[in-house]
């Protein structure tokens, strides 16, 4: 980095202290404009004490740059783009008696909740456009209730805490929806049950690119969503299943197994989920999508190991030939995402990625990752097509609430052994603050 570098790095680390003075000061002003009097200083001070601040502040940095013509999909020879991109997202909790908190999230983010500050295809190729003023938005407010033992109930604005969807996410896109949510531990066993009426899910979340006429799916906010699952330990394993219904469009379901193991030392872990997703034939109509596309389904195996300073993990995705729309987001749980190579929505994948890591010093890991996947273009086809990527990461850990990571890299695609379809050099700068 350049020797500005600290400086930039210590307004980090000093905007998560501002952040909460103001916000505090914010409620003082508030309720010292409702007229409040000297006899009432008691109360304000508790309610300060009450309130809860945290939140993070991302900035990142993308270099990406084509060196090879391509024939399909677009043309991206010689292109270069270099993308700044932002998000903030802060959360306030007040605890408003014994039983009831409220909470809220605040985001500067684009309007799906992910970064703001890249225009066009943020992330990609040809994105390049002027920098932007991203504005503050209200992501979620609700009442938690713990009233019940071992219960607690959210009601209100939340994130959609499910297997498919990405509820609260540092540096991408966050779905929420309006509705109740509720948890009730009984012993080893976790039962959970949500019900939301209306949601993002029409602007936040990568299925539409998955589907065939995005246009409809943009409406998909309207439709309900419904899901009930169970987690459970029995001994060193942890298992879960869940359900999920998306009004009038489709319903899911998924299994995982989930353990860890210590064998001389060695820290050893294994990870094997399976799911699948059915459209519904109102969905089938209105989507475009033939009989084809009724079934689709993943099996994800990752297994990981750790032994001193060094690390490994190993991902084996795979999906059918009717597809693998499987999530609602790219970072979901039910399908698999690296850098730049994802599973959701492609149709009769095998997705192999391997990870090498060495923890440099106790700050400092290094890693080599390395994924290839083939799959078919569309479903059912003969069109074979293959992703590549190879990249090193550093990731430094200049204290606990700061990281930094960078990467640099090669994305390949090649479809029916045409080479070059895609071929890119891609580099990424980020910053994490934690508060």
């Amino acid at each position: 980095m350049s020797s500005r570098a600290p400086v930039i790095l210590t307004k980090f680390r000093n905007l998560g202290e501002q952040m909460k003075k103001i916000v505090k000061m914010s409620l003082v002003a508030a309720v010292a404009v409702a007229g409040l009097t000297t006899a009432n200083a008691k109360p304000l001070e508790e309610a300060i004490k009450n309130v809860d601040v945290s939140g993070t502040v991302v900035y990142r940095y993308n270099d990406y740059n084509a060196d090879s013509a391509a024939t399909a999909p677009a043309t991206r020879a010689g292109t270069s783009d270099q993308t700044n991109n932002y998000k903030i997202g802060l959360n306030i909790s007040s605890k408003v008696n014994d039983d009831v908190k409220l909470n809220t999230r605040f985001l500067v983010a684009n309007n799906a909740g992910s970064f703001a500050g890249a225009a066009g295809n943020a992330g990609g190729l040809n994105a390049n456009s002027n920098d932007a003023n991203p504005e503050v938005s209200l992501s979620q407010v609700y009442f938690t209730y713990t009233g019940i033992m071992n219960t607690t109930v959210n009601v209100g604005k939340q994130g959609l805490t499910t297997p498919w969807t990405t509820a609260v996410d540092s540096d991408g896109n966050e779905q929420n929806g309006t509705g109740i949510l509720a948890l009730s531990t009984w012993g080893p066993v976790t039962v959970a049950g949500a019900y939301f009426n209306q949601t993002n899910l029409g602007t936040s979340g990568d299925l539409a690119g998955a589907l065939t006429t995005a246009s409809t799916y943009a409406n998909a906010g309207a439709n309900s969503v419904a899901t009930v699952g169970v987690i459970g330990n029995v001994g060193p394993v942890t298992l879960n299943a869940w359900y999920l219904d998306m009004q009038d469009i489709f319903d899911t379901y998924t299994l995982g197994a989930k353990a860890g193991f210590d064998v001389s030392g060695v820290k050893l872990g294994a990870d094997l989920s399976y799911t699948s997703l059915d459209f519904d034939s109102v969905a089938k109509t209105n989507l475009g999508l033939t009989a084809a596309d009724d079934d689709q389904n993943l099996v994800k195996l990752i297994l990981t190991a750790k032994a001193g300073i060094v690390d490994a993990k190993y991902v084996y995705a795979g999906t059918d030939k009717e597809g693998g729309i499987t999530a609602l987001d790219a970072d979901a749980a039910t399908t698999m995402l690296t850098w730049n190579i994802t599973t959701l929505g492609k149709a009769d994948a095998d997705l192999h990625h391997l990870s090498l890591g060495v923890q440099a010093l106790d700050s400092v890991h290094v890693s080599a990752n390395y994924t290839t996947m083939d799959f078919e273009e569309g479903t059912n086809t003969a069109i074979e097509d293959n992703e590549k990527e190879l990249y090193a990461q550093v990731v430094y850990n200049m204290s606990k609430n700061l990281m930094t990571y960078v990467r640099f890299g090669q994305y390949e695609r090649e479809i029916d052994n045409v080479k070059d379809i895609d071929d890119s050099y891609r580099g990424r700068l980020q910053v994490q603050y934690s508060f």
